[in-house]
């Protein structure tokens, strides 16, 4: 039978670009995010704020730590409910409760995206709302701001799988309060770990910056705001030092310069496994609003009988072809559901439950090709026909 052989977790190497500039960095010693002038952190925030159209960026150690500051800058604190996906990974609910809130789980629907009326049923009870947008699938968000505005609900969007995508035009991000982005090896750019922070609002940003660990050099920061702003928080928010080192922004320089195209180059390989995947038994796959653009870094599927995915996600392995499945009784690697979350109270979600014991989930690294591509859903075509019907 026909095998696939490369590895679900190579990405493509960092620009040479990237690696020369870090390499200077190495050579500098100056690592520190204070440690340079000019410094690459701040240009770094630069460009992403002029990117994605936000007034002000804030470049981190890692899209937890991004979340977690977002948090503390809206005052959430311990004991405070948040609202968030009942579907997600762990480091969202997480950095909830890493501030001592309690996330309160929204239902999700067979689209992927949190279910708008059990936000609206849910939301008098929280004032923030962390989105997720999980696995790069965008809820309508004109309706879901519609609901959070009308409940004085602030948006925090988790990103992670959205850096580079948008909703009619608006990149995701920039719909809510503050926009939360991951640069964690399998997100959209590369940095081993790494996040960035986006806002329109000058108090959340000082909030922010201060936050990060910015001492009395604030003003370094790449799209900071007035000193008149900074006067309001200074001395109030505590340092949780977080923001990026030298060596990190080198390396993302070229890799958020060249998003677009590299979001291009995901998108025709996510297309060619979503036609591959279009016709075969047992399986369908998630429709794409419109009005969303997205970017292909993984693809999902759901089954029609989930009692049947065992098997079939063992032959696929087998021949090479690594599914994940989000009905699991365990936690498996990256990949777990809500009720795997002991930190997090458990909640009744059985729609989601529903969802998720349908639910394949697929890498879709840059390292594979188009004919990769067409191997892979061969095998999954072939491996449905034997175990799904």
């Amino acid at each position: 039978m026909e095998t696939f052989t490369k590895p679900f977790t190579r990405q493509e190497p960092i620009p040479e670009e990237g690696i020369a500039d870090a390499v200077e960095v190495m050579r500098s010693g100056a690592l520190h995010r204070y440690g340079a002038q000019p410094s690459r952190v701040a240009a770094l925030e630069e460009a992403f704020a002029a990117q994605t159209g936000a007034a002000h960026a804030l470049a981190v150690a890692s899209g937890g730590y991004a979340m977690g500051c977002a948090l503390r800058a809206l005052g959430v604190g311990p004991g405070d409910p948040v609202l968030t996906n009942g579907w997600t990974l762990a480091p969202v609910p997480g950095a909830i409760a890493a501030v001592g809130a309690r996330p309160i789980l929204v239902e999700v629907t067979e689209d992927l995206v949190i279910d708008l009326d059990d936000l609206a049923a849910k939301a008098d009870r929280a004032k923030v709302l962390m989105l997720s947008h999980m696995r790069g699938h965008i809820a309508d968000m004109p309706a879901l701001m519609a609901i959070c505005d009308a409940h004085g609900i602030a948006v925090i969007e988790d990103c992670a799988h959205t850096m580079g995508a948008a909703w009619e035009g608006t990149p995701s991000g920039r719909w809510g309060a503050v926009g939360c982005y991951s640069c964690q090896t399998y997100k959209h750019v590369n940095s081993g770990e790494g996040g960035l922070i986006v806002t329109d609002d000058a108090d959340l940003a000082a909030r922010m910056i201060l936050l990060s660990g910015s001492y009395m050099l604030y003003a370094r920061n790449g799209t900071a705001p007035g000193e008149e702003v900074f006067a309001r928080h200074k001395g109030i928010m505590p340092n949780v030092s977080g923001r990026m080192d030298e060596l990190r922004a080198a390396i993302l320089a070229p890799q958020i310069r060249d998003l677009p195209q590299q979001a291009e180059r995901w998108n025709d390989r996510y297309r060619a496994l979503e036609a591959g995947f279009r016709d075969a038994p047992g399986l369908s796959v998630i429709p794409r609003p419109q009005a969303e653009a997205y970017v292909g870094s993984s693809i999902q599927l759901l089954a029609d009988d989930p009692a049947r995915l065992p098997p079939f996600i063992e032959g696929c392995l087998a021949r090479g072809v690594e599914w994940k499945w989000f009905g699991a009784d365990q936690a498996v690697g990256f990949t777990s559901a809500h009720r795997h979350w002991e930190y997090v109270e458990a909640q009744s979600l059985p729609r989601t439950d529903a969802v998720l014991a349908r639910l394949i989930d697929l890498r879709v690294p840059l390292t594979f090709d188009l004919e990769d591509c067409a191997v892979i859903a061969r095998i999954t075509s072939e491996e449905a026909a034997r175990h799904l019907v």
